[in-house]
């Protein structure tokens, strides 16, 4: 890792302006009283003005008016001020952030809803036929099937659109992936790709496709936490100039099953349990665990599951995938498969089990929180987009089948190919009305895209449409604004529940003269969507059969390579997140099952997961395989989460400084100038909120309370200098809470001055300050020098050295 460039301390006034900046980032406290706005900083400007709004209407003026006869026949207009700016009415600041899909901020005092018809009148004259997602079609008259008098098949997404839209057509006369969070923000190529692809956002160089991202957990309900062990959705939709693309993924690589037929199997398995509804959003009890057992294909993704991947850190520090192999396809209709692979600026972090758990009790909203802070902030997520491409003939020699979604192609067999970058910008005005409203769907592909024939991906091309019906009430949901295209959309779907646009003329068929024949197909001169003729024919089978590869009945050579390209520290969490969920599990016979399933994997694994549940090892699972295939590779570094530290800076980092009453001020404000220059959110703790009596009159405010927030939600922390206030914190017993967390969870503690008794007293650290203290702590009497050497320790995210396990704090 590049090492972090520090910061020197600020000029005084700079410094004191760098709390009320910190405490206008944060959703969940603040100061008792904000200080002035420091100039051109629009959130610390939001909080004061807020707070002068509010302050403005001390009392409800119009209450003693709501009673008595004669109030009654002449009500008063009611209570109101002026803002003093539109900061205050705002959903948000990142509002400014603007694109051909979000618009600008709303006009004042308008609502366009309630606007002439004109706004939704729909005139196709001249234009040719599209999807409801804008994707121009090539071809009206003949649904896809494999060869001219073979099936149709179920990939058909323009068949089914339209025949899905028709069924849903008359509104009956009575009829009576949950956890998110989402954001805004754009796509820029890097370069353009037309050996490769046709598809609009990789045309040019530079060129701009706005974008609305979704993250969410799979198993729990809307109102579950956001730090379970789980897989988490990573859904993009690209609002191109050809149409809405959805590249619908997750941040594991590789999925549970194998075919879509298993997935209603896997979904009820791991849900709570029918019989009692427990437990919620958590894979650690029976059913999960009994059915996974039986399906050995299951066991690489365990492998990731069990890992620090399924308690990422943040939104803004988890990789995402694809999962399925896709096909890009070139203007002379040339096709190569495809991986897509979205990797973070800030790096891959993860929480550690037990700080995830105790997150989820102060905080169930804390990814949720995080991506709105960040983006509140300045500091944008954002990852780059690669691609790993390889031919029909390379994927023919792989040792593993590449229609295979327990599968990965490792990074040493395709190098992956970075071609863009993605930047979340602007957070939603209105949390149902965009996040919750959101319809991503797999069969949303533009041109110079297309899928392959992944059985599971089959599956997800048809189910998520017909979900998205009965969620969003009908078959209009692509007309609810967040879901509309910026491409213009031309058919002849009509009707239907929630019908928003209004067409002129008589005409809704094709072909017509009526209207001149429009809109018409564009055909595939006309850029409409035309699928690849031929799909991986060295391994296609001609008959209909209900059968899989023979290369998908080997299921442990890549759960293997991912626990063996594991850093050790890695591979105890593993065990560690093993021991814990088959801990859970009441029926012995499931416990030993999965051993055996796991030997087949890693003995190493195995034999600490017997030991940690006090098992001996079962024999190992006899293999669907007789003679499995040597794996091209066995150790992959790309796949440790420490491949990826980011680009060392501490960007949207929660820094927690703690003071009390007669701390030494000027030093911790030094540091917080510091930490803020680098893109940081420091907060200062206090036993209360509001005002700090410093020994040295320098003015200080603590924005959160030591019980309001507690220390494993930061990311680091600071020990102030100063006798009075470390006694003041040595008699509070929240302090030590803090203390020991920060230094359980490896991360980076300063001491500053007489802060050095708060770490001795805790019983963590070094004894004194002439010996060489425990990594990631750093002791100093100096500001100066210890915010240098903190910054430093911080960008290292944690300091797993002192990982043990139990834990010894």
């Amino acid at each position: 890792m590049a090492k972090t460039p520090t910061t020197p301390p600020a000029k005084k006034s700079a410094q004191k302006s760098t709390p009320a900046k910190a405490a206008a980032r944060n959703t969940d406290s603040g100061p008792a009283r904000p200080s002035p706005a420091p100039a051109g900083d629009a959130a610390a400007r939001r909080m004061e003005d807020v707070q002068t709004t509010a302050a403005a209407l001390p009392f409800n003026a119009n209450k003693a008016g709501e009673h008595g006869a004669a109030n009654g026949l002449a009500p008063e207009v009611g209570q109101h001020v002026t803002p003093p700016s539109r900061l205050v009415t705002g959903s948000t600041l990142s509002e400014a952030q603007t694109s051909t899909k979000v618009g600008t901020q709303a006009a004042e005092g308008g609502n366009p809803t309630v606007a002439p018809l004109d706004r939704v009148r729909v005139d196709s004259s001249g234009q040719p036929l599209t999807t409801n997602q804008g994707v121009r079609i090539a071809d009206n008259q003949n649904s896809l099937k494999a060869g001219t008098r073979g099936p149709v098949l179920l990939e058909d997404f323009i068949l089914r659109d339209k025949l899905t839209h028709f069924d849903h057509e008359r509104i009956p006369e009575r009829i009576v992936h949950a956890r998110g969070s989402a954001a805004h923000g754009f796509f820029e190529a890097y370069e353009a790709l037309p050996e490769l692809t046709t598809a609009a956002p990789f045309k040019a160089a530079g060129k701009i496709t706005p974008v609305f991202v979704r993250f969410s957990t799979v198993q729990g309900e809307r109102g579950s936490k956001d730090t379970a062990r789980d897989v988490r959705g990573f859904a993009v939709k690209f609002y191109t100039d050809e149409g809405n693309w959805d590249l619908v993924g997750n941040n594991m690589p590789v999925f549970f099953i194998q075919d879509a037929m298993k997935f209603p199997d896997l979904v009820h398995a791991v849900k709570p349990e029918p019989h009692h509804q427990m437990p919620q959003a958590a894979s650690a009890h029976d059913t999960f665990w009994d059915f996974v057992s039986l399906m050995p294909e299951s066991t690489h993704m365990l492998m990731w599951v069990m890992s620090d991947r399924a308690i990422p850190r943040s939104y803004a520090t988890m990789q995402g995938f694809g999962v399925h192999s896709y096909r890009m396809v070139n203007a002379e209709g040339e096709s190569v498969f495809v991986k897509f692979h979205w990797n973070p600026k800030f790096g891959t972090h993860s929480l550690t089990w037990d700080e995830a758990v105790k997150i989820s009790g102060a905080d169930p909203d804390y990814h949720r929180r995080d991506l709105w802070e960040r983006i509140e902030g300045g500091a944008f997520p954002e990852w780059e987009l690669g691609i790993q491409v390889f031919t029909e003939d390379e994927a023919s020699r792989f040792s593993f089948d590449i229609l295979d979604a327990t599968k990965i192609v490792p990074e040493e067999l395709v190098p992956i190919r970075p071609i863009g970058r993605m930047v979340l910008n602007r957070n939603p005005d209105n949390f149902f009305a965009e996040t919750e409203q959101v319809a991503f769907c797999t069969a949303n592909i533009i041109p110079g895209l297309d899928f392959s024939n992944d059985p599971l991906l089959a599956g997800r091309i048809h189910s998520y449409v017909d979900t998205q019906i009965t969620r969003l009430g009908g078959p209009n949901f692509h007309e609810i604004p967040i879901n509309s295209p910026i491409a213009p959309v031309h058919n002849n779907q009509r009707d239907g529940m929630h019908r928003q646009a209004i067409h002129r003329g008589r005409v809704s068929y094709e072909p017509n003269s009526l209207a001149g024949g429009c809109p018409f197909q564009a055909g595939a001169a006309g850029q409409g969507f035309t699928s690849v003729a031929a799909r991986l024919r060295a391994r296609e089978d001609q008959a209909k059969v209900r059968a899989k590869p023979e290369l998908f009945a080997e299921h442990y050579n890549q759960a293997r390579l991912f626990y063996e390209s594991q850093s050790p520290v890695e591979q105890n969490h593993i065990a560690a997140a093993f021991r814990f969920e088959l801990s859970k599990v009441t029926v012995p016979a499931i416990r030993e099952r999965m051993l055996a399933s796991l030997r087949n994997a890693s003995q190493d694994l195995a034999a600490k997961v017997a030991a940690g549940l006090n098992m001996p090892l079962p024999e190992p699972m006899p293999k669907a395989i007789a003679r499995a295939p040597r794996p091209e590779v066995k150790v992959s570094p790309a796949l440790s989460l420490f491949a990826r530290p980011g680009d060392g800076s501490i960007a949207g980092r929660k820094i927690v400084m703690l003071a009390a009453d007669g701390v030494v001020g000027e030093s911790l404000l030094a540091v917080h100038a510091a930490l803020f220059a680098q893109g940081a959110v420091p907060r200062i703790a206090a036993p209360r909120i509001g005002p700090v009596q410093t020994a040295d009159g320098v003015a200080l405010q603590a924005d959160v309370s030591l019980e309001n927030e507690p220390g494993f939600l930061f990311d680091a922390l600071v020990l102030p200098d100063g006798e009075a206030a470390v006694n003041a914190l040595l008699r509070d017993g929240h302090t030590y809470e803090f203390i020991r967390d920060q230094y359980r969870h490896c991360k980076s503690i300063l001491a500053l001055g007489t802060g050095l008794q708060l770490l001795q007293a805790a019983g963590v650290g070094t004894a004194t300050a002439t010996e060489v203290p425990d990594p990631g702590i750093v002791v100093a009497d100096d500001a100066a020098t210890g915010a240098a050497d903190f910054i430093e320790a911080v960008a290292k995210h944690r300091h797993f050295q002192r990982e043990t396990d139990p834990p010894m704090v």
